[in-house]
């Protein structure tokens, strides 16, 4: 069990008692509906007034990306991991990478309101972002992904996707020479195998971290950093708006799952979790981590922009049934308030460096591929 599980534990027996705690250890652990942060977050509110320095706190950015002690990050993974995110060879057609609909250009996405793959076919999602999936829990939309080692295939597999079967995956890139120097840097002795390119890709996208940003630095004490609007929308994002009740952390993620009233017939993660009403049309809760760059918004890709978000949650969503969150109610928020709610969402976009794109490995007779560098974050 992790450390934050633990603090949250503690939190319930001394609020709550033991067997509630228990209860709770069961439901997190069983469904992966809730998250230790999520449990806490909901916890804490309304308990105490709202006190501006306090919430600031809870918003304060870690040092530095989390690994697992069965792969932990070193240069040559990395290394590794990032040629093969942006190799095309990993698709059936050698035309798509993970970098195709992952694009550093659009903060990690793709800028479309759903997804492209093998055969130019649109997929039934967003493509959502990689930024700070170092933190994350579950993978994809629905949770489907227990580890990124496992999300990073997922993918390459998928018939609608990259279309390129695991075997097949392996015995290509056991026919770039080019690789193997690079795979035994990284993992000595362990070769070429699904294994070892779900490890790879796995610690080049734990790397892939949003950047400084005002809000940051606002945060780290420069009052200046954020205008009069931004601070205002922060604490509107805390107390009415309702926000951090999902969108919790320096992440602004609680790693959730949750039907907000989108009127679509995806069933989310309910097709996982068929027994549990809460979980029907659910989704996962996305970062808000320069959520400006990822345009158009939800799952499906039908809000296209940040205004269209914020004005979509102050009706109340669109349809009401069983599985909608109790969250996802009108909030009254005037023009004013909205308006200062996304100056706020704004504070959280980062300057990051341009992403330079790998030279790829060479298999025999092929060119050598030039490096080039993304320019557009």
């Amino acid at each position: 069990m992790q450390t934050n599980d633990m603090k949250a534990i503690e939190h319930f027996v001394e609020r709550r008692g033991a067997v509630l705690a228990c209860a709770v250890v069961l439901v997190w652990a069983a469904l992966g509906a809730l998250t230790p942060t999520r449990g806490l977050a909901q916890a804490a509110t309304g308990q105490k007034p709202y006190d501006r320095e306090t919430a600031k706190q809870l918003y304060r950015r870690p040092a530095a990306p989390p690994f697992p002690a069965d792969n932990p990050h070193t240069p040559a993974r990395e290394a590794l991991g990032k040629a093969l995110f942006f190799d095309p060879r990993l698709s059936a057609a050698n035309s798509i990478s993970c970098a195709s609909c992952h694009n550093p250009a659009f903060s990690w996405g793709d800028g479309l309101p759903k997804g492209v793959g093998h055969g130019s076919k649109e997929v039934g999602r967003r493509t959502p972002t990689i930024l700070n999936v170092a933190w994350g829990e579950l993978f994809f939309w629905d949770g489907r992904a227990a580890s990124l080692e496992e999300q990073a295939l997922g993918p390459i597999a998928a018939p609608g996707e990259m279309n390129l079967p695991l075997d097949q995956m392996v015995a290509r890139l056991k026919a770039i020479h080019g690789y193997h120097p690079l795979f035994e840097a990284a993992y000595p002795g362990e070769g070429i195998s699904e294994k070892t390119v779900a490890k790879a890709i796995a610690t080049f996208e734990r790397t892939v971290v949003s950047g400084i940003a005002p809000f940051d630095e606002w945060i780290a004490g420069r009052d200046s950093a954020i205008s009069p609007a931004a601070q205002r929308g922060f604490d509107l994002f805390n107390t009415k708006a309702e926000c951090a009740k999902c969108h919790t952390g320096w992440n602004f993620t609680d790693d959730g799952f949750h039907d907000i009233g989108l009127a679509d017939a995806d069933r989310g993660r309910g097709v996982h979790l068929p027994q549990l009403e809460s979980m029907q049309h659910a989704f996962k809760t996305p970062t808000l981590r320069n959520v400006r760059l990822r345009a158009p918004y939800m799952h499906d890709g039908s809000e296209k922009t940040l205004e269209d978000v914020v004005s979509y949650y102050n009706k109340g969503g669109t349809v009401r049934r069983p599985s909608v969150s109790p969250d996802v109610r009108p909030l009254h928020l005037t023009a004013a308030e909205m308006a200062d709610l996304v100056a706020f969402l704004d504070t959280l976009t980062s300057q990051d460096p341009p992403v330079v794109i790998p030279v790829l490995p060479r298999g025999e007779g092929q060119p050598r591929l030039a490096t080039i560098a993304s320019d557009d974050q």
